[in-house]
């Protein structure tokens, strides 16, 4: 079954397009996770399907209700937590659970189970003011907060943004958990090694989705000639690479510099032989396999010639 249903929804603030012509499908019982950098217009996606923005044009369902016409009803069952923390800070961690709880006339006791994981290690905190709260805390009681009255949707945006490693790897674990409760579970985030963690992705960029499917189906789809190059000096080898016609594309990937070319021929001993005409004798190149940051960046090339094209 699809709990969520976009169809070519569109948003824009004054003459910036946030969200251009957006469709998709997320099964029931899916974690799925939008992928794209700051400014890339999953909040504002994410706050259409949460019924706090009205789409410009097109339409979006949740569980078969309208956005627009039975937002009360969406409202009802979906849990929200937004990038920013947005939790009474003057009120103590157990006061806000309280009052959240209250909202939905629900209690803590009643959906306890779905938030213990969680608030086990928050108790110890429970008279500190939220303000109060380190960064990785805050994540932990935004959750049970929007956890409290069992959704049947959790639309979380950028959680894990600013947190450190081991907060987010226990954030990862517990949406598993949640996961198997039959709960559907939207994640937006920046980070492209979060992708792998979610059963189907969206790669999103300057408000377009740009692919989307399951994350192995994405990486099998790379199918360009992929190389690794390191080198002692990556900024002038970077720069000579983007001359070769035969290079599609190259860019610094972390400590390295990955090459994506136009043919199966123009294999590693090529692209060696390349730089060393040109005096370049310390590089070690390796052809490897795409991650999800490759297929993104092969993604907006794409996009962008679509778009020109046009």
């Amino acid at each position: 079954m699809t709990s969520i249903e976009i169809k070519q929804a569109s948003k824009s603030y004054g003459t910036v397009r946030a969200v251009r012509e957006a469709s998709l499908t997320v099964p029931e019982n899916c974690l799925f996770g939008l992928i794209g950098p700051d400014g890339a217009g999953k909040t504002t996606l994410f706050r259409m399907i949460t019924t706090l923005l009205v789409p410009d044009e097109g339409s979006l369902s949740v569980f078969g209700y309208d956005t627009i016409k039975d937002y009360r009803k969406i409202r009802l069952f979906t849990g929200y937590m937004p990038g920013r923390f947005s939790l009474y800070p003057d009120l103590t961690v157990l006061e806000n659970l309280t009052f959240y709880a209250a909202v939905f006339r629900t209690s803590i006791k009643e959906h306890f189970h779905l938030i213990e994981p969680v608030y086990s290690l928050l108790e110890p905190f429970n008279n500190r003011l939220a303000n109060k709260l380190s960064g990785g805390m805050k994540q932990k009681l935004a959750l049970c907060c929007a956890l409290i009255h069992n959704p049947g949707l959790l639309v979380l945006d950028e959680p894990t943004t600013g947190v450190d490693a081991v907060s987010r790897k226990e954030f990862w674990e517990t949406l598993q958990y949640l996961k198997k409760s039959g709960m559907t579970i939207l994640v937006s985030t920046p980070y492209m090694d979060e992708a792998a963690r979610c059963d189907r992705i969206a790669l999103m960029q300057e408000g377009r989705i740009m692919s989307y499917n399951t994350p192995s189906a994405i990486l099998s789809d790379y199918v360009t000639p992929l190389f690794e190059v390191r080198v002692s000096d990556r900024l002038s080898t970077l720069r000579l690479l983007r001359t070769f016609k035969e290079i599609r594309r190259a860019y610094l990937f972390g400590q390295y510099i990955h090459i994506a070319t136009d043919a199966d021929d123009h294999d590693a001993a090529w692209l060696n032989g390349q730089l060393l005409a040109q005096g370049i004798a310390d590089a070690r190149i390796t052809k490897v396999q795409a991650d999800f940051e490759d297929c993104f960046i092969e993604e907006v090339e794409n996009n962008t010639k679509h778009e020109h094209q046009l």
